[in-house]
Parts: C-alpha cells; sequence; structure tokens
C-alpha cells in the first residue's frame, strides 16, 4: 500500500480529478438511504425487499418516490413524516451523510490518488457493512452474521483483485497469495477474539445478586417491535438478549414464591432458559404457553458476556479484508476508541458497551491510513521494538 511499490491499475481514465467525488458521494448518499432499510428491517427479522417501498416507522404509510431522495428530504421535510408529522430521527439523515462521505474518501484514496480503482468497489462494500453494522450493534447490541458472513467472502475477493491490500506495501504477490494473506487474517480474528471471548466468560460469565430480603421479580413484555423481553429483579431491567447469548445459558433464581400466570406455585429454585422454564419439582413449561411470570426472590446468578460473538465474526470479516496486521491494529484501536467513549461519553464504566462499533472506527482507520503507523513501527522499531 505504498504509492512507489503499488502495481498499477490497468483502468487509466483521469480519475485523480476532483469531479469524481461527486459521483462517488451521491452513490454514497444512495446506498446509506438502502442501509437505513437494513439497519431498521434485519434486526427485526423483516424483508429488505418486501415492501420495496420505504415506509413510516409509525404510521407505516409508504414514502412516495419523489420523497425519498438522499439528505435532501429529511432536510426539506425537516425530519417529520409527511403523513403523521411524526418525528423522523436524524440517524436516517446521518447514515446517508456518513456513507457518502465514507465513499468519496475510499473513491479519493484509492482511485484519485493511487489509481487502485479494481478494488473501490469491495471497499465501498466494506464501508456499508461496517456502517450497517455500527447502528444495528449501537441499538440492539446484536452484530448478524449475515453481514459478516458475507463480508469475509467479499473481503477475500477483494485480496484477490489487488494482493497488496492485506499485506504490508511491497509484499505483495499474485492474486493466490493475496487470497492466502485475506484466509489467514479472517482465522487471526476470528479464532484470536473467539479465545478472548472464551476466556472472557470463564473469569465473568456470572453475575450474582443476593438480597436480604425476599424482593419482586418478573418477566416483562416487549412494548415495541424492537424491544426485548426484560427479566426485572428489584427494579433492575435486564434485556432477554444480554442473559441469554448461548445455548447453554441458564439463569438461576432462589425464590419465595412463584407465580405462573398469577397463580403461585410454591417456592424454590427456579431455572430459566431462553425458550422455557424448570420450577422447582422438575417441570418444564414453555414460556410462549405462559401470559406472565414472576414472584419475590432471595438470590440470582445471571449469565453474562465478556463481549458477544459478533464481535468475533466482525473482527474475522476484517481480517479476510486486511490480513492479520489489520486485525491486531483494529482490535488495539478499538480498545483505545471504547475506552475514551468510556471517559468522556455517557456511557461510564461498568455498564454494558457494544464492542462493534469501535471495531468498525479501527478497521476504517486502517483503511484510511493508520496502516502507515504499523508500517512505520516495523520499518523504525522493528517488532516488539528490537532493530
Amino acid at each position: 500500500m505504498n504509492g512507489d511499490t503499488l502495481i498499477k491499475s490497468p483502468f487509466y481514465p483521469p480519475f485523480e480529478h476532483w469531479i469524481w467525488l461527486i459521483p462517488a458521494f451521491l452513490i454514497g448518499g444512495c446506498i446509506g438511504s438502502f442501509l437505513n432499510v437494513v439497519i431498521y428491517r434485519v434486526p427485526l427479522g423483516l424483508s429488505v425487499n418486501d415492501p420495496k417501498r420505504s415506509f413510516c416507522p409509525l404510521c407505516k404509510k409508504p414514502i412516495p418516490m419523489w420523497l425519498n431522495f438522499p439528505m435532501i428530504s429529511w432536510l426539506w421535510l425537516r425530519g417529520k413524516c409527511r403523513e403523521c408529522h411524526a418525528p423522523i430521527a436524524f440517524r436516517y439523515f446521518g447514515v446517508e451523510l456518513l456513507t457518502a462521505v465514507l465513499f468519496a474518501v475510499v473513491w479519493w484514496l484509492f482511485a484519485s490518488q493511487i489509481n487502485a480503482v479494481e478494488v473501490v468497489i469491495f471497499l465501498w462494500i466494506l464501508m456499508a457493512m461496517l456502517v450497517s453494522i455500527t447502528f444495528i450493534d449501537a441499538e440492539h447490541l446484536i452484530i448478524p452474521t449475515s453481514l459478516t458472513w458475507a463480508g469475509s467472502i467479499i473481503g477475500i475477493g477483494a485480496c484477490a483483485a489487488w494482493p497488496q491490500l492485506p499485506v504490508l506495501a511491497g509484499e505483495a504477490g499474485n492474486w493466490f497469495a493475496g487470497v492466502k494473506s485475506g484466509v489467514i487474517g479472517w482465522i487471526a480474528g476470528f479464532v484470536g477474539l473467539w479465545f478472548i471471548v472464551e476466556l472472557g466468560k470463564m473469569a465473568f460469565g456470572k453475575k450474582a445478586l443476593k438480597f436480604d430480603k425476599p424482593v419482586e421479580w418478573s418477566l416483562k413484555e416487549p412494548e415495541g417491535d424492537q424491544d426485548p423481553m426484560l427479566f426485572m429483579i428489584d427494579g433492575e431491567a435486564i434485556p432477554w438478549w444480554d442473559i441469554f447469548s448461548r445455548k447453554t445459558d441458564r439463569l438461576l433464581v432462589e425464590t419465595t414464591d412463584i407465580l405462573v400466570d398469577g397463580e403461585s406455585v410454591g417456592g424454590g429454585s427456579l431455572i430459566i432458559r431462553e425458550l422455557e422454564i424448570q420450577l422447582p419439582d422438575g417441570a418444564i413449561i414453555q414460556l410462549s404457553k405462559m401470559k406472565s411470570l414472576g414472584g419475590t426472590a432471595t438470590s440470582t446468578v445471571i449469565p453474562r458476556e465478556a463481549m458477544g460473538m459478533g464481535d468475533v465474526h466482525l473482527l474475522g470479516m476484517i481480517g479476510a479484508f486486511f490480513g492479520w496486521t489489520g486485525v491486531f491494529f483494529s482490535l488495539f484501536a478499538a480498545s483505545v476508541f471504547a475506552i475514551i467513549a468510556a471517559l468522556i461519553g455517557r456511557i461510564g464504566f461498568g455498564k454494558q458497551l457494544p464492542f462493534g462499533p469501535f471495531l468498525a472506527m479501527g478497521a476504517a482507520a486502517w483503511v484510511f491510513g493508520a496502516w502507515r503507523i504499523w508500517e512505520w513501527y516495523l520499518g523504525t522499531l522493528g517488532p516488539l521494538g528490537l532493530p
């Protein structure tokens, strides 16, 4: 990725001219409009193609084509639905603008500066996926593996198209060498972070709460389409998807009374799984067959994850694009970004923090020039500071 050692693209139009940034920006805005559909529908299990036209999240009325121009429509309508006048979140405008800017910067760096046009489409796809994953994870604390698996395949394809992408400048070979580096990068990202997740589960995989006197607990149904079911205990609300990340996860509650559909069935050790409960007498009841569940308890043991498996898949995807060097930098940069967010943001230490957006920021930083830091480190200081 060094301008002096690059293999020149076979394409020779005058892409250096700034005028090309305009179509790149406009394409990014249009893609950003589609990403808003992905961000809203995918976590809900909805099709991104049916219905084909975007609709108001509140009144559900379709948005006409002439009011669906990226960025312009949101500004023209002042962030409100034309039909019901309900506010449309700034996120819709922000996603379109962010994607447009990212597309323009990618074009400027790779097409205008080094004439590597053959990799631009791949990097545009990567930027689109990173934007989608960032906003989905920030809102829902999940990363759809359908996106990361597709991204991993596309990343390896990008390495074949432009072998410099996953390795340091001057070390690129033919397409096979690029694919090899991409596969090694995926393994380094996926397996490496999976190992960290497993260690975190062993060390911090349970949260125990004990109470001096019995407190109320219950399961609370979701209020909206995008809300999870909640486990409520002593006023604390814990989303269902924060508890059950694995099929083996069990929520243990030491109860003094259990109310199933409002009727007491006694007390004792209650085991709650993702889709069912096991009463102290061993009876198993499906959650879907109950209207309500609650009671009083003296203690509970709540399963938790230090990091989700979605982050593991995401880092594997990053490695498929940028090799093992991009994996290590992205993980390091993501940790720095997360610490900064915890220090100056409203998140705070000890509270759940989606890590996917910070991994995406680390990957974007690598694309936009941070690889030079790594190159400087190896070239100047040597590995681990050795000459």
